[in-house]
């Protein structure tokens, strides 16, 4: 990690928000920004793609192909699709495809809240069902390309993860790191953070 921005300890598991580069990093599970046809062309997803190697650009397209069989898109908005990391195997045990709201398109910014929300449920249930996933690194869902409003992102982001992580049920993961590298981000998240510390889950670790 190159810099520790916060650290929260929950209940079940530990949030924290880190600067670096996502696919440097290493943990059971990687969580990386996809668009709904999994094709790895632009922002965090192509740099993910660069470094997984061919295996995971053919993977997705097999994925592509047989969902079009039935007319579907490889992978809807707020769903996710696992694969193996391929080239990033020795730092990762999966690698997790989530499609979070473009707010760059109209059509999809006026649910963007509500669509946020069902990313990370659906992810948790990810997370949940893959059993082996204790360490989780991923990036802030829809906050890079996709063009969220980062205040906004930053504020709901936090909440849902920090509920998550010190809910009734133990949803099993005892690290979940968002690795952010934006500035106006980073400023964002940790003013918000700020501004919310004392309303929010769990107790404040960042300087322990």
């Amino acid at each position: 990690m190159d810099v520790l921005y916060l650290s929260r300890e929950c209940r079940h598991g530990r949030l924290l928000v880190v600067g670096g580069d996502l696919q440097k990093m290493s943990a059971d599970a990687i969580i990386a920004p996809a668009n709904n046809r999994l094709s790895g062309r632009e922002g965090l997803d192509a740099e993910i793609h660069k470094v997984a190697g061919e295996e995971l650009t053919k993977k997705c397209r097999e994925i592509s192909v047989e969902k079009r069989k039935s007319n579907h898109p490889p992978c809807l908005p707020t769903t996710n699709v696992v694969t193996e990391p391929y080239g990033l195997s020795g730092q990762f045990k999966h690698l997790i495809h989530a499609v979070a709201p473009d707010c760059r398109r109209p059509n999809q910014d006026e649910a963007r809240r509500d669509m946020i929300k069902d990313v990370y449920k659906n992810l948790f249930i990810t997370l949940k069902e893959l059993k082996d996933v204790k360490k989780v690194v991923a990036a802030p869902l829809s906050m890079g390309i996709f063009c969220y409003p980062h205040r906004e992102g930053s504020k709901m982001t936090l909440n849902i993860l920090l509920d998550w992580l010190d809910g009734e049920e133990d949803p099993g993961i005892e690290e979940y790191i968002l690795v952010v590298k934006e500035k106006n981000l980073i400023k964002n998240m940790r003013t918000v953070y700020r501004e919310t510390e004392d309303q929010l889950p769990g107790i404040d670790t960042t300087n322990s």
